[in-house]
């Protein structure tokens, strides 16, 4: 480890160069072994240098920690996965009284209770937050029944944490320090902004307009009521590590990535767990999670049968591209494993028919219009709704061309990254009914 420790702190400045990152902080924990480096600025407002102590937001990677409080209930008999969530929650209600009722903790945590899951509405900074927010989702629409499929869900954790919460008698900050962050002795962790300024803490730098320059961004975390889901949670590198290694060594907690759903052909994993994404289920086993936030990524990777765990968090640029420098370098060097591999562009450009994906697709949080051109050409044009559109999110326009089956890719990169697009389902004229991006946006025209 000390050579990964040397490379790290050589080799992160360089990194933040080529991939425009302001700061980053890294760990590694394999066995009984730890590292960690820092690099760059935290705020380029206020120069402040980043260190190993700081702490930078991990985004959704705190669905993990959401999950594992629901497995501690599981194991403590207070919870069933495959019982209703209305059991700990009667008074749950949604857009479809069907699903209300029948959608099961199970599917809370897997993604695949069908809801609409980009839901940000925000209830205040009360302990009653959560409890607000969950009742305001009466009127969520549902995007197919419960278990059908696999839409990435926002919302949902809210509901896990509010599940929390009622079994526990204590808000869900209360429960995440008294039953994860004390016992585990992460002593650099913030549940709030207020907790946050104690220490030295990242800033989010974002980009509002195509080639703008990347700057802080003047709202630090989104709502407390999606705290369950990743809005607030700040650590330092090393904590997250100590996490993973709570799961790397914990028996009890390896059925949380046992596969649960397949996803689809998008280019990212390859099956969900119980809060945990499956980047690749064999030959050797690579799990995780990713978090993003207001102007800040963070990555987290665990290779359970080498007792290896590597988390990169950043506050801007091409953290995608960071992360994967890092993080491959660790699994070669310490695991001889290569990372997952990002896809493949097609060989050749060819245009897909419209017929079955031209249209519009709507979430809570964007509008996706897919339309041909005079010239026989598929464009895709995505425009920011609700929060997205409040914080500046910027517009993205790209051609699709054919990939694999269904599933196109965009030529023109979003955030450096290539993200694949599926198309889903039909509407009963043989047209997709789902515009699959991670989430299930269904075709409105």
């Amino acid at each position: 480890m000390r050579g990964i420790g040397e490379w790290l702190r050589e080799r992160l400045p360089e990194l933040l160069e080529e991939t425009g990152v302001p700061a980053a902080a890294v760990a590694v924990v394999h066995g009984d072994e730890l590292v960690d480096a820092a690099a760059g600025t935290l705020s380029t407002a206020t120069g402040v240098a980043a260190t190993t102590d700081a702490i930078f937001q991990i985004g959704s990677i705190t669905k993990v920690l959401t999950a594992t409080l629901v497995h501690q209930l599981v194991e403590e008999g207070l919870v069933e996965l495959d019982r209703p969530a209305r059991t700990w929650l009667p008074d749950l209600r949604l857009g479809d009284e069907g699903a209300a009722a029948t959608v099961t903790v199970r599917q809370l945590l897997t993604h695949t209770a069908g809801f609409e899951g980009d839901v940000f509405t925000d209830t205040g900074k009360g302990d009653d937050c959560l409890e607000r927010y969950v009742d305001l989702l009466a009127d969520v629409p549902q995007l197919f029944p419960p278990g059908a499929m696999w839409s990435y869900n926002n919302a949902a954790f809210c509901v896990l944490g509010r599940l929390v919460e009622v079994v526990r008698g204590a808000p869900y900050d209360a429960c995440l320090r008294a039953h994860l962050l004390a016992p585990l002795g992460l002593s650099h962790a913030a549940t709030d902004p207020y907790e946050a300024v104690l220490h030295r803490v990242a800033v989010g730098h974002v980009e509002t307009a195509h080639r703008a320059g990347l700057h802080p961004t003047t709202t630090w975390a989104l709502a407390r009521s999606n705290a369950p889901a990743g809005s607030m949670l700040a650590m330092r590198a090393r904590d997250l590590v100590a996490f993973a290694r709570h799961h790397l060594t914990a028996p009890a907690l390896a059925a949380m990535r046992a596969p649960q759903v397949a996803l689809p052909d998008i280019g990212q994993g390859e099956a969900w767990g119980l809060g945990w994404e499956l980047f690749r289920l064999a030959p050797t086993p690579v799990v995780g999670h990713d978090g993003n936030t207001i102007g800040q990524s963070a990555f987290l990777r665990l290779l359970p049968e080498h007792d290896l765990a590597v988390a990169v968090l950043t506050n801007g640029g091409d953290g995608k591209r960071l992360h994967r420098a890092i993080a491959g370098h660790v699994l070669r060097t310490l695991a001889d494993v290569e990372l997952p591999g990002v896809p493949d562009p097609p060989a050749t450009r060819r245009t897909p028919e419209p017929l079955r994906y031209a249209g519009t697709y709507v979430s809570d949080v964007a509008e996706t219009v897919v339309s041909g051109d005079a010239h026989g050409r598929l464009w895709l044009r995505r425009t920011p709704r609700g929060v997205l559109a409040e914080i500046d999110e910027p517009p993205y326009r790209t051609e699709l061309v054919a990939w694999r089956g269904d599933t196109l890719w965009p030529v023109d990169p979003e955030g450096g990254t290539h993200q694949p697009v599926a198309f889903l389902g039909d509407d009963g004229t043989g047209r997709a009914a789902y515009l699959h991006t991670g989430r299930a946006d269904r075709r409105v025209s």
